[in-house]
C-alpha cells in the first residue's frame, strides 16, 4: 500500500492532497497567512466569565473571542497561570520545571469563576479552529506533539498508546521515557514509537523540550494576543503523523516549500528526504497527477462508486445525511438481499473515504439499503468499524437499525472542506451553472458499461459536436472511443448532434 503527497502552492494558499494507491483520501487547504490553527499557542486575556456555561471568553486577537470551558482548563491551570505571571514579571530565570513549585490540582467538577476572572492573562492553545461565526475553541492544558510522543508540561505521568499491544514493549517504553524525560513533564508515547531506539526517542523529546524553552523566551517580551508558538504547517503535520515506509513520493511545485519539507524530514526521518520531488511542468500539478478530476467527482452532491452505484450527500444545520443508492448494479445470479449487501459493502469504503476527504464532523447518518438478515447488518457495521480505523479523528459508530440507518459521530476540529464542483454555463454567459464538464466522459463511459449488461451489438451515442470530436480525436488507436471499444469488446460509434446541449448525450437505437 503506497501513499503519495501532492502539494500545490498557490498565490494565497497551499492545497495538499494525500493519495493512497493513487486514490484521493484526504484534501487540505491552508492559507499562507493562516492563524488559529490547531496546536497554536497564544497569550490571551480573559474578557468575560459566563457562569451559566461554566466557561469564559478569551481575547486571542481573532474577530470573535475564543471559547474556554472549565473542562478544558486542565488540572494544572493554576500552575500555568503562576508560570505565565512569573515569566512576564521577570521573576523566573529558567524554563526548567525541575524546581518549580506547582500549585494544587483543580477539582474535576468546579466553577470557572473560582479559577479565572476578567483581565487575567493566560496561555491558551487552539483545540478547534474558528468555524463559521464561532471563534476558536481553546484549552489551557498545553501539549506539544512530536514524531514519537506528546510532551505535557506540569505533569509526571507517562502513558503509552493503546494500539501498542505488547506488554513487554509498553514496559520498555515507559521505563525508557521515565529515564530521559525532564522533570515536571508528562509524556504520551505514540504508536509509531514501537520498537524505536533510545537515540530516536531522545532526539524527539529534546526537540519538543526546545519548543517549551522557546515559549518561555517569547513570554518575556510578548504582548497580549500575540501568537507564542505556531504549530507545523499542514504538510509537515501530515508527514509527522503518517510518515512510514509506505510513503513513496512527495510532489511539490514550489522550491521554497520543497526546501522546508526536506529540512523537516532531515530531522525526523533522514531516509525519506530523497522522496521529496520538485515538479516543474507547465501543466498544473493537480491536473497532471489526475487529482483535479478526482476532486470534481468526489465533492459534489453525488459521489459515484463502482458499477454505477453512488452516494447522495446532503448537509443540514444539525447533521449530515448520506444516502446509498444501487444505481444499475443488479446481479441476476443473486437475490435481493445479496445484491443489497454487495452494494452496502462497496458503500462502506466510500463513506469512510468521504468523511476523511471532506473532514465531515458532528453527527452523520448513513441510509444503507435495507437488509433483513441480522448477520448481514452486523457485517456492514463490522466493515465500517474496520475501515474507519485509518481515520485519525475521534469517532463513534452505532450498529445499523432495522431501517438500515447507521449513526456516526466524528470529531470536528477544522471547518468542513467544501468545494463547488459546478461550472459557469458557456451557453448563458455564466448566468447559470452546469455539472462539472470533467465528469462528462466518465458519465458516458458508465452509461456504456450499463448498456453492455443489458443489450447486445453496436452501441451508438449522439453528443454535442465538441464532445464527439473530443472522444473521436487523435490517431485511431489512441482515441477515447478506441479505448472504450477495447475495454468493453463492443463496436462503439460517437456522432455529433448540434441539437444537443454541450453536456447532453443520447443513445441511438
Amino acid at each position: 500500500m503506497k501513499f503519495e503527497l501532492v502539494i500545490d502552492s498557490r498565490t494565497t494558499e497551499v492545497v495538499i492532497a494525500l493519495l493512497k494507491e493513487g486514490k484521493l483520501v484526504e484534501l487540505h487547504k491552508e492559507k499562507h497567512d493562516n492563524n488559529y490553527s490547531v496546536g497554536d499557542i497564544y497569550l490571551g486575556k480573559v474578557k468575560k466569565i459566563v457562569p451559566g456555561l461554566n466557561a469564559s471568553f478569551v481575547n486571542v486577537g481573532h474577530d470573535k473571542d475564543g471559547f474556554l470551558h472549565y473542562l478544558d482548563l486542565g488540572s494544572q491551570v493554576n500552575s500555568f497561570k503562576k508560570f505565565t505571571d512569573k515569566t512576564r514579571n521577570k521573576k523566573l530565570n529558567t524554563a526548567s520545571l525541575k524546581n518549580f513549585r506547582r500549585e494544587k490540582d483543580t477539582l474535576k467538577e468546579g466553577k470557572i469563576q473560582d479559577i479565572l476572572k476578567s483581565g487575567d492573562h493566560i496561555l491558551v492553545q487552539v483545540s478547534k479552529e474558528p468555524i463559521s461565526s464561532k471563534g476558536p475553541r481553546l484549552s489551557t492544558e498545553l501539549s506539544f506533539a512530536g514524531r514519537y510522543m506528546v510532551l505535557i508540561p506540569f505533569s509526571d505521568r507517562v502513558s503509552v498508546s493503546q494500539k501498542i499491544k505488547s506488554s513487554e514493549e509498553r514496559t520498555r517504553l515507559k521505563k525508557l521515557i521515565h529515564s530521559i524525560k525532564p522533570k515536571g513533564f508528562g509524556v504520551i508515547i505514540r504508536t509509531v514509537a514501537e520498537n524505536k531506539k533510545v537515540a530516536e526517542l531522545d532526539k524527539d523529546l529534546k526537540n519538543l523540550y526546545k519548543k517549551w524553552q522557546s515559549i518561555y523566551k517569547k513570554l518575556k517580551t510578548s504582548n497580549l494576543t500575540d501568537r507564542i508558538h505556531g504549530e507545523l504547517n499542514r504538510s509537515s503535520a501530515i508527514l509527522r503523523d503518517l510518515l512510514n515506509s509506505e510513503f513513496s513520493k512527495i510532489h511539490v511545485n514550489n522550491a521554497d516549500l520543497q526546501s522546508e519539507l526536506k529540512e523537516y524530514l532531515s530531522r525526523i526521518s533522514p531516509e525519506h528526504e530523497k522522496i521529496v520531488r520538485l515538479y516543474k511542468g507547465e501543466t498544473p500539478i493537480f491536473q497532471k497527477m489526475g487529482i483535479t478530476q478526482q476532486v470534481k467527482s468526489s465533492f459534489g452532491k453525488t459521489a459515484n462508486m463502482k458499477n454505477g452505484t453512488y452516494l447522495v450527500i446532503e448537509h443540514t444545520e444539525a447533521l449530515h445525511v448520506i444516502d446509498v443508492n444501487s444505481g444499475k448494479k443488479v446481479d441476476s445470479n443473486k437475490n435481493q438481499e445479496a445484491n443489497a449487501l454487495s452494494v452496502n459493502m462497496i458503500a462502506v469504503e466510500e463513506v469512510a473515504r468521504q468523511l476523511r476527504l471532506r473532514d465531515m464532523g458532528g453527527i452523520i447518518v448513513v441510509d444503507f439499503i435495507d437488509l433483513n438478515n441480522t448477520l448481514n447488518r452486523k457485517a456492514v457495521y463490522d466493515k465500517m468499524v474496520e475501515v474507519m480505523k485509518e481515520d485519525k479523528a475521534k469517532h463513534h459508530i452505532l450498529p445499523l437499525t432495522k431501517f438500515g440507518l447507521m449513526q456516526i459521530t466524528r470529531q470536528r476540529v477544522r471547518p468542513e472542506m467544501k468545494i463547488d464542483t459546478m461550472e459557469k454555463c458557456p451557453m448563458c454567459t455564466g448566468k447559470g451553472k452546469i455539472d462539472s464538464s470533467l465528469l462528462l466522459i466518465e458519465t458516458i463511459e458508465n452509461k456504456i458499461h450499463n448498456l453492455t449488461q443489458t443489450q447486445k451489438g453496436e452501441i451508438k451515442i449522439a453528443a454535442h459536436p465538441f464532445v464527439a470530436s473530443h472522444i473521436n480525436k487523435g490517431i485511431f488507436f489512441t482515441s477515447i472511443r478506441h479505448k472504450w471499444r477495447k475495454k468493453f469488446s463492443r463496436k462503439i460509434t460517437i456522432k455529433g448532434d448540434e441539437r444537443l446541449h454541450l453536456l447532453q448525450y443520447s443513445i441511438i437505437n
